[in-house]
């Protein structure tokens, strides 16, 4: 559905009322635009007072070395090339909000690679933002994801527009234009492909 950014800040703000702690979830397909949906709500909510944190998936992607001893480094961005049971532990222990600071893993997009300890999430925090794609895949590693998550927003973008963002993002963080090309319209859009057959499963679609 069409919905303005103000209608979404109240509905995030909302999730975190009477003063107790939110997850809320956004998803969509690699260039969709979660994480600029994600910082614009950060920043829109911290602005109005809201203690917020944002905590993206990314940071659970397994290393490149590990992806080289399962063999998956072709498959990078694949579900099963993320730590989906580690990213369900940490948001069930943000969830619960019992330390004082909860330290989670961010990612570096240059080297592409995890960097661990990067992102604070202090206890006072009552809304926490976390996007990914993989946060609706109904798969054993993913399922326990979305039970900590009190809403999921599923951020839909024109195919073509998409692959025209990923593109220039590969580019721009160092892959040659042919090498950008074919990765975008064969890895991401077989990963693409598998997080769109999820999109019902959002408790918002945002167009």
């Amino acid at each position: 559905m069409t919905v303005t950014f103000a209608a979404l800040v109240d509905r995030a703000r909302a999730l975190a009322g009477n003063g107790r702690r939110a997850v809320l979830g956004i998803a969509g397909a690699p260039a969709a635009g979660k994480t600029t949906l994600a910082e614009e709500l950060v920043r829109a909510l911290a602005a109005t007072g809201v203690p917020v944190a944002h905590v993206p998936m990314d940071g659970f992607h397994l290393a490149d070395a590990e992806l080289d001893r399962l063999g998956l480094r072709d498959r990078k961005g694949a579900p099963e090339t993320f730590d989906a049971f580690g990213y369900a532990a940490l948001l069930r222990r943000i969830h619960e909000g019992r330390d004082e600071i909860v330290y989670a893993p961010g990612f570096e997009r240059v080297v592409e690679q995890p960097i661990a300890g990067a992102i604070p999430v202090f206890r006072e925090s009552r809304l926490i933002v976390t996007e990914g794609n993989y946060l609706l895949l109904d798969d054993p590693r993913w399922r326990a994801v979305r039970q900590q998550l009190d809403e999921v927003w599923y951020v839909d973008l024109d195919r073509e527009e998409r692959l025209r963002r990923l593109v220039d993002r590969h580019v721009r963080f160092g892959k040659p234009p042919a090498d950008a090309l074919a990765w975008a319209t064969g890895t991401d859009e077989r990963n693409a492909e598998i997080i769109m057959a999820t999109r019902d499963r959002a408790d918002l679609v945002i167009l």
